[in-house]
């Protein structure tokens, strides 16, 4: 069969092409285009997989064209009438036929109404649309089209997309054949049917075809179970809707397309009109429609393929037919029918009946129900128990979908005091003013799947979760927010959700069992009722008294209601016995509490009274945090004056505007890797003022303006400079600031003059450069309203144009911890004053401080030598200019060399190309969740041989100019396996040699020998740098030496060779060697690395890359956590980890150096503060030592912020992120950084990241911000964080690293305003100068172990491999903490039935029962996954096995297949990934020891920041300090 899509390169012209054109469809035969067999193919750039069969015949219509053939510009769309125009306009394959995307598409008939694709085997139906190129444009291009809405009819359709997995529909008119891509908003609706059909027909395909891995030999409860499975997620579906009862109505249709695959028949496929699932699936499909009563022609279906027919048989068959035609009247009805019922499901979807038990809960009245229950009686138990706080301490989400899920045996219930009580007292729902708190606790493991059998008795479970002494974590809760009942088949789960976690309920305790058994008999009420309702034909008519008359449903109705309410068949869930049930309870006075929307709060203080109990192994307690006055105020003066009321309004438009968007795009793919951030409070956007247009002389004439003084000398351009000027009174002189009416803006704006001048016409003239006040920045509403911020964009303006003067104080207050009691005074008297001005009426003074540069993400000191000199330069104009120069193209007169992107390049220079340059025979770009990386490309190394600039261009651009180029080749070039095994700094050397535009050029690099290597044991790549040792034949894939007359950069002189040097000039101390002086010089770089205090320091990890980079030393560090701090000392034996509360540290520290009177702390710390031994006092750090303070504060509290309707403020205390700004506060370091979670910069609308900034601002430091993704800077996991640096005024802000490795994923954006937004490194996606790292790289070479390794020392076995390996590995000789976490009998089933193969989860598991060792018939799919599998994109990843090719999934504390990050099957093995494993995907060297159980130590992994990203942020720091260090020297030379 000959197949669509077939393309060659396009050399004719637009005219010629119409005429072409005209002529194919003047001439063209009418039968089928692409049936017919063809002996050539036409080679393709695009791949089309196999289509179905669709049409077999035509209805001859002439094509309807129009008079006119203008062109109409409508906004950026071009819009023509013929179709023939249309297809002219845009580029594409037109051998043999045009091929194009069609996008906004609606198919209408001869009089423009909308109508169903089906539509198509009764009527002429027509297109109106936006044709686009065949080609998807790259992401740097902007995709035009254009709209026509004169096409011609549609004479045939097809489906392809079968190989790739996603239904691709095709329609052909006479003159083209068009992709179907996105359908208009407006047509989404009726064309949802078709797609979903289409979508089925290549699900079965993918679940049937060998070659696409599937298995002809499937059942049919097989199939449709997979079916559903896969088809679950889609949006097109209604709520309510059965997938199953879909897809066996569609089984004629699915059958026709799929046979008709069978003309072209692959070598390893069974035909599938031979595969009996298939056949029975259509067999299926007419019974069910014969049930149904519908008149189905003999030998026919009523879903037969669709057929364009006009009356007459066609020549040629496209298919099976039917045995017996259908009249166009039974068409029409079918048709109508069948879109008449999906339109119904889809309205019943955003229509979703509201019973009052959806808005309204009904509390059950705790008298009604004791009789049920035994006697009072209170929890007791003599276990250690945890914290939940603890267990879930890296709290980042507000979607209680998303929160962790686990198991909980051996469990109690119980309230405030400590009383059991019963789950029916707690509402199913999250409601408004719940009157009861219920507490729980018990045994957490990993969530099985498990459930309660309904066959057993009341306390037996499946699984292994019905053994008593599960071997878990002992754990109290926090407050129960709700609870809910899922069942299946023959099995019940009850699950109950906290604010940091869900959890499904095991066993129970034995004291607790008699409470739990009346609601699990409820449940089973609730099932059974269920059950004989659906086998009722009248169900929705059955009244309550009809269906039981036991008082006992009425008294626990509330489980039942609930249970009705989330039932998916809208009749049950409808039915009179509801209502009626309703009646009853609210007869019997229960409580009616509103239903809200879930969500979750703040982790605030856990109130179980169970922390008040012995013993507790936690000693966590939410102490408010220790802050200094500074700090307190401005985080207090800000939450004094907050109004929850606005947020939550903001809140719920919001929540409406997302509602319409998922309308709008209900028929779209969705990706749902990470979650969303939730939308900040956008500061205003600055205006980039012009002066207003009007006259300004209305105001003043020229008279009133005039120079004071003469001239005081004359720029280049002979314009005379002035000093001061007075207009209409007011003095504008140098320094000061005048502000200028904006058009178009409500506030006028400010501008700080640097200097004044008259043009030759006599015209008085401003040189300024705007100031935007604090609003205008990222800081929004956060800033002080008297605090501006200079920028560097300037602006001349005739002094006609100002309004009037202002006051703006240029501060610059002195600075370091001995100067913090006079600022703060003087900062208090300031505020006074503006106070005291304030209610008098005057007119705000303001002052300015830092250069705000959003640009650059940063606010920058004021170089305020350089501002307003008058001497006709402005600072900022030069530097900007110079910056300018810098970017410039420049072509050397000789043609040797150039000047590009800041980059001096000459010949036989190395350089990096783009890979999309070279990407005609390379792989595709296959990409899924466990292997996002597959198939992106580092930048290609290059040697640049010649340079061609055109002799006809006057002023040579990067785009004319060529470039000729050798190419070197790379180890993955030649297979994956050798660059496994290669050195990833190792490249080829090939004859190759290619010409390219000069915009390729991505950048520089050296080509050394291997023996000329600085480097090559260090564990982290920061230079552009490849040796080459071997030449490469690509013709016959043979590698050899490398000539010794191939000329590569040479090497760069050495320590020693330095040394060398300076012995040889007799300049070195007696009896000096060579060693020592590399060693004093070693000691030297050792003296000036910053003295550090790591707070929150974890295991470590920040500090590792720091030291690493040689830009600190950590001497103090702060971690609260036990294990987490011995972790640290073992790693850090140099520094003085204390492990205690931060807050009581700060407040010791504070009382030590006599400051109690600027500490702001609770009786609590006070009390701990001194009880602390002499020692540890003395050990502190004080004000003065310390030269950088680091950290990553928990921020658990802010993800809920913006919900907290009273005693915000008592809330914020008790974040750490308080007490870390007051470390900073009270030291005053030189430098401060501060690490979190991405979701940082969103958390509460952004207020905390905007305070966090406006708190370091305050104090006086230069604050640069921004997001990084580890897996850019070397390695295997995808790990995004924020990240804030801060830097005295004495010293240079840290830049940011450039990221080094190619990893997926797009640029990482601070929302600055509403239309700017700021990225600080940019995406590596489209290519890096080396590779991404593999998980094969990380984890290659390590022995295998089983579930439940707990060997703490083993040996190897292995040498390593891989270029990463052999650096992480380093000079271990032992293999520690190779563990892995226990997985329980079924889980390990499961496990071992995953696929070893890329992309495997959950879904890949057959739909079966396993037996276990206790004799148990259990489900191998946990039932709660495909049941709930809809409403969270298909539990994407549960029980994953990584893929050895891709990259790890982001490493959380607690890796469990049911976790929040599912993938953590090894690639080959049967078990959850080890300790080792994990800290090796973060980059933590195997000699990195860890502390504590199993437990404890991936909390330390997934809780740190991974040492290489620390070590790219610490060589950003040491370049800082050095180009200080260079800054005074060269003051010192003058």
């Amino acid at each position: 069969m000959k197949k669509k899509g077939k393309q060659v390169k396009a050399t004719t012209e637009m005219s010629d092409v119409t005429v072409d054109l005209k002529t194919k469809a003047a001439t063209k035969p009418k039968q089928k285009r692409g049936r017919s067999g063809s002996s050539e193919d036409v080679p393709v750039s695009r791949k089309m997989p196999k289509r179905a069969a669709s049409c077999t015949n035509f209805k001859s219509k002439p094509l309807r064209l129009s008079e006119k053939s203008a062109t109409i510009e409508n906004k950026k769309v071009q819009v023509v009438e013929e179709e023939i125009a249309a297809i002219s306009l845009i580029a594409g394959p037109d051998d043999p036929r045009p091929n194009r995307r069609l996008t906004d598409f609606v198919f209408h008939d001869a009089d423009g109404m909308p109508q169903p694709v089906e539509m198509l085997e009764v009527d002429d139906i027509f297109i109106s649309g936006i044709i686009l190129p065949l080609e998807k444009a790259s992401e740097k291009e902007k995709e035009t089209g254009v709209r026509c809405d004169g096409f011609g009819r549609i004479e045939d359709w097809s489906i392809s997309g079968y190989e790739d997995g996603s239904p691709v529909i095709w329609i052909s008119t006479e003159l083209a054949d068009y992709d179907c891509v996105k359908p208009a908003a407006s047509y989404k609706k009726l064309f949802g049917l078709f797609y979903e059909k289409a979508h089925a027909c290549v699900e079965v395909y993918k679940r049937l075809s060998k070659s696409a891995g599937g298995n002809p030999e499937l059942s049919l409860d097989e199939l449709l179970a997979a079916l559903v499975r896969s088809m679950s997620g889609s949006k097109n579906f209604p709520h309510g809707a059965s997938i199953r009862d879909l897809i066996i109505s569609w089984g004629g249709f699915i059958f026709e397309q799929l046979v008709g695959l069978d003309e072209a028949p692959n070598g390893t496929d069974q035909p599938f009109v031979e595969i009996p699932v298939l056949a029975a699936l259509r067999d299926e499909s007419k019974k069910d429609e014969e049930c149904a009563g519908m008149n189905v022609p003999p030998g026919g279906l009523m879903n037969a393929p669709l057929k364009i027919s006009d009356g007459e048989k066609a020549s040629k068959s496209n298919g099976p037919k039917p045995a017996v035609d259908e009249d166009e009247d039974m068409k029409l009805a079918r048709v109508l029918q069948e879109n008449e019922n999906w339109q119904a499901l889809k309205q019943k979807k955003r229509q979703r009946t509201s019973t009052s038990s959806s808005k309204l809960y009904i509390q059950i009245n705790e008298d009604e129900i004791a009789n049920d229950y035994p006697l009072p009686a209170y929890y007791k138990t003599t276990a250690q128990e945890t914290d939940e706080y603890i267990i879930f301490d890296d709290f980042d989400t507000v979607d209680p979908d998303q929160l962790p899920r686990s198991m909980l045996h051996n469990w109690s219930l119980y309230n405030c005091d400590s009383r059991l009580i019963s789950l029916e007292l707690l509402p199913m729902k999250p409601c408004a003013d719940i009157d009861v708190t219920v507490f729980g606790s018990g045994i957490m493991t990993a969530d099985d799947g498990s459930g309660f059998c309904l066959d057993n008795e009341a306390g037996s479970a499946s699984g292994s979760s019905g053994v008593q002494n599960e071997d878990g974590i002992p754990i109290y809760l926090s407050a129960i927010k709700e609870w809910m009942i899922e069942f299946g088949s023959s099995m019940v789960f009850i699950s109950i959700r906290t604010d940091m976690a869900w959890y499904r309920l095991g066993k129970p305790s034995k004291q607790y069992a008699p409470w739990y058994q009346t609601v699990l008999k409820t449940a089973r009420l609730a099932i059974a009722i269920i059950t004989l309702l659906k086998e009722q034909t009248r169900a929705s008519k059955l009244s309550f008294s009809e269906v039981i008359k036991r008082l006992y449903v009425v008294v626990h109705g509330q489980i039942i209601l609930q249970q009705f309410a989330e039932f998916p068949d809208d009749t049950i869930r409808r039915s009179a016995f509801v209502s009626g049930l309703e009646d009853k309870m609210e007869e019997r006075h229960h409580t009616k509490w509103l239903v809200k929307k879930k969500a979750i709060l703040t982790k605030a203080e856990n109130m179980n009274p169970r922390a008040a109990m012995g013993p507790v192994i936690s000693k966590r307690k939410a102490m408010p945090a220790t802050t200094t006055q500074l700090i307190n105020r401005i985080w207090g003066e800000f939450y004094s004056n907050y109004s929850p009321e606005e947020v939550k309004e903001g809140d719920s438009l919001d929540a409406k505007k997302d509602e319409e968007e998922e309308e709008q795009e209900e028929n779209e793919q969705e990706d749902c890797e990470e979650p969303e951030e939730e939308n900040p409070i956008l500061p205003q956007e600055p205006e980039k003022p012009s002066p207003a247009s009007k006259q300004k002389k209305t105001r003043c004439s020229k008279t009133d303006i005039n120079w004071v003084g003469q001239a005081v000398r004359k720029m280049c351009d002979g314009k005379a400079l002035y000093k001061e000027a007075v207009i209409r009174g007011e003095v504008v002189a140098l320094g000061s600031s005048v502000l200028v009416e904006t058009s178009g803006s409500e506030e006028d704006s400010i501008y700080y003059v640097e200097y004044l001048f008259e043009d030759s016409d006599s015209r008085k003239f401003v040189h300024g450069r705007l100031m935007l006040r604090g609003r205008q920045t990222v800081l929004g509403d956060i800033a002080n309203e008297r605090e501006v911020f200079l920028t560097n964009d300037c602006m001349e303006f005739e002094l006609d144009d100002v309004i009037q003067t202002v006051v703006v104080q240029i501060r610059t207050l002195p600075w370091g911890f001995e100067h913090r009691k006079a600022n703060a005074n003087f900062d208090k008297m300031d505020r006074a004053k503006a106070e005291d001005r304030k209610n008098k009426g005057l007119p705000i003074e303001f002052y300015c401080k830092s250069l705000y540069w959003p640009q650059r993400g940063a606010f920058f000191c004021l170089q305020t030598d350089k501002m307003g000199l008058g001497n006709g330069v402005c600072h900022s104009c030069e530097f900007m200019e110079a910056e300018k120069k810098k970017e410039a193209f420049v072509l050397d007169e000789s043609k040797t060399g150039f000047t590009y992107m800041a980059t001096e390049y000459h010949v036989d220079d190395f350089l990096y190309v783009g890979p999309h340059h070279f990407d005609t025979d390379e792989r595709g770009n296959e990409t899924y969740k466990g292997g996002r990386n597959v198939g992106l490309k580092a930048y290609v190394v290059c040697q640049l041989q010649q340079i061609e600039a055109p002799k006809t261009s006057k002023r040579a651009d990067p785009d004319s100019v060529m470039v000729q180029v050798r190419r070197f080749y790379r180890p993955e070039d030649l297979s994956s396996d050798k660059a496994y095994r290669s050195d990833i700094q190792e490249v080829y050397y090939s004859e190759q040699v290619h010409k390219l535009p000069l915009s390729a050029i991505e950048g520089k690099c050296e080509v050394r020998r291997k023996k000329d290597l600085s480097s090559l044991d260090s564990t982290y790549i920061f230079e552009h740098v490849f040796f080459c040792e071997r030449l490469y034949d690509p013709a016959k894939g043979s590698l050899k030496q490398l000539p010794v007359h191939i000329k590569l950069t040479p090497p760069k002189e050495s320590l020693v060779s330095d040394a060398a040097i300076r012995k040889r000039k007799g300049k070195s101390k007696e009896g000096e060697n060579d060693v020592d002086m590399i060693d004093n010089q070693e000691s030297s770089a050792s003296k000036n690395c910053l003295a550090t205090l790591d707070i929150f320091a974890g295991c470590g990890g920040l500090s590792e890359g720091l030291q690493k980079a040689g830009a600190s030393v950590t001497k103090w560090a702060i971690e609260y956590e036990e294990p987490a701090g011995d972790a640290f000392k073992l790693n850090h034996p140099d520094a003085l980890a204390f492990v205690h509360n931060c807050n009581v540290i700060l407040r010791a520290i504070m009382t030590a150096c006599g400051d109690t009177d600027d500490c702001i702390s609770t009786s609590e710390a006070d009390e701990l503060a001194a009880k602390l031994e002499e020692d540890v006092i003395n050990n502190l750090p004080r004000p003065g030592q310390v030269d950088f303070i680091n950290g990553g504060p928990p921020c658990q509290g802010f993800s809920g912020m913006n919900r907290f309707n009273q005693s915000t403020w008592s809330k914020v205390q008790c974040e750490m992120i308080l007490a870390f700004l007051s470390f900073a506060e009270y030291f005053r370091p030189k430098f401060f950084l501060l690490e979190n979670v991405r979701n940082f910069v969103s958390f509460n609308k952004g207020q905390t990241f905007r305070l966090a900034l406006a708190s370091l601002l305050e104090m006086g430091y230069q604050v640069r911000f921004g997001i990084l993704e580890a897996g850019a800077f070397g390695v295997s996991q995808s790990r995004k964080r924020a990240f804030i640096w801060a830097a005295s005024p004495e010293e240079v802000l840290p830049e940011w690293p450039e990221p080094m490795h190619v990893f997926a994923g797009p640029e990482l954006k601070v929302t600055l305003n509403r239309n700017t937004q700021y990225a600080a490194a940019r995406s590596t996606a489209t290519g890096a100068p080396f590779r991404a790292i593999t998980v094969r790289d990380t984890i290659g070479d390590l022995p295998a172990v089983g579930n439940g390794a707990s060997a703490a020392t083993i040996e190897y076995k292995n040498e390593s491999v891989s270029w990463f390996q052999k650096r992480i590995r380093g000079d271990a000789s032992v293999l520690t903490d190779h563990i892995s976490k226990e997985m329980n009998e079924l889980n390990v089933i499961r496990c071992q039935r995953i696929p070893k193969r890329p992309g495997a989860d959950w879904r890949d598991l057959p739909e079966e029962k396993v037996k276990l060792s206790t004799g148990q018939m259990v489900d191998l799919i946990p039932w709660c996954l495909p049941n709930t599998a809809k409403r969270h994109n298909q539990w994407k990843g549960l029980f994953g096995r990584l893929d050895w090719e891709g990259n790890f999934p982001t490493s959380i504390t607690d890796p469990q297949p049911m976790g929040k990050v599912g993938m953590c099957f090894h690639p080959d093995q049967d078990r959850i990934l080890t300790v080792r494993e994990c800290a090796r995907s973060q980059g933590f060297p195997d000699r990195y020891k860890f502390s504590g159980n199993i437990q404890h130590k991936h909390k330390q992994i997934g809780n740190a920041v991974p040492p290489p990203l620390a070590y790219a942020l610490g060589r950003k720091l040491k370049e800082a300090v050095e180009a200080k260090q260079r800054q005074l020297d060269h003051h010192s030379c003058l």
